[in-house]
């Protein structure tokens, strides 16, 4: 399907935020719409919207997008706009003392994420798109791509969902009457496949970054960012619930109530930096901080 872009004057909106590939605004006058601008990747604005549209229809909890716009220099695509959200890492910068509240409802979403089945003809897998950014990647040696995909490789095959670049920071929610509603956003890497390759993002955002990026990024000391990593893993793996707990037999780790909690972060620790792929994608340059994980385990 080919998406012309609609063409837009950005003074109509005011600018709320920005991250490393664009910004986000909200609409002067009217309050239904929201706008997120890629500073210079046109495709990745095209492609976030068709992953955005396919997952907005398979009934995720995300925001209703719009259409893809253009102010002639910058594309971008219009959501509709969810007043009043707070991420979950904002959430948890500006009330410390509720971090683990906020921890352990960001796991019980993340639950319900991995525990949907979807159409893998509407998705890619992730064990596939791995083994594309593995072969681009030109920062590891032939020796050590041999390994890392044959690691992917042994990953469990299963059609559920992944959001692909689960950070705290793209969960957010929405409060009224007492009641939060939570949401996904930033589903441009949006597939399906075994959980941990999510799982080892959230742990990377909590645990692997220095103080001055994690409060950059996600407005939280690194204590408070351990803290939710804490009450995140336990409501995540810990519970009756854990959609790991299928997998046990398979990758010869327990899941649920009585598991081992050490072990289990061990595990989760190697695909936190299998992220130092995706990363490397993105930024076009060796990231050595992350690149540490896999050498202590998978490149040893």
């Amino acid at each position: 399907m080919t998406m012309e872009p609609t063409l837009i004057n950005l003074n109509d909106y005011i600018r709320t935020g920005e991250g490393a590939n664009g910004a986000s605004y909200n609409h002067k006058t009217d309050k239904s719409i929201m706008l997120k601008m890629y500073l210079r990747n046109f495709d990745a604005a095209k492609h976030e919207l068709e992953m955005a549209q396919k997952v907005y229809a398979a009934g995720i909890p995300s925001p209703e997008p719009g259409d893809l716009v253009t102010d002639g220099q910058q594309m971008g695509i219009r959501f509709h706009r969810i007043e009043g959200k707070k991420s979950y890492s904002r959430a948890s910068g500006d009330n410390p003392e509720r971090t683990e509240e906020y921890a352990r409802e960001f796991a019980q979403l993340c639950k319900r994420l991995h525990s949907t089945h979807v159409d893998t003809a509407q998705f890619e897998n992730i064990q596939n798109r791995l083994y594309k950014m593995l072969a681009d990647n030109p920062f590891f040696t032939p020796e050590q791509k041999d390994k890392l995909h044959a690691f992917i490789a042994a990953a469990p095959d299963t059609d559920t969902a992944i959001h692909g670049d689960l950070q705290f920071s793209n969960g957010i929610f929405v409060e009224k009457d007492g009641v939060r509603m939570p949401y996904f956003i930033d589903l441009g890497d949006f597939c399906y496949g075994y959980p941990m390759f999510d799982l080892g993002m959230v742990y990377l955002c909590c645990l692997l970054n220095n103080e001055s990026w994690t409060m950059e990024q996600y407005h939280m000391s690194n204590a408070t960012a351990a803290r939710f990593w804490d009450a995140f893993a336990r409501e995540y793996f810990l519970t009756p619930d854990c959609p790991l707990i299928a997998f046990s037999s398979v990758v010869g780790l327990d899941f649920g109530p009585g598991a081992d909690l050490a072990a289990i972060e061990r595990a989760v620790r190697i695909y936190a930096g299998l992220k130092t792929i995706m990363i490397e994608r993105d930024t076009h340059r060796p990231m050595p901080e992350f690149r540490a994980v896999l050498e202590e385990t998978i490149l040893k």
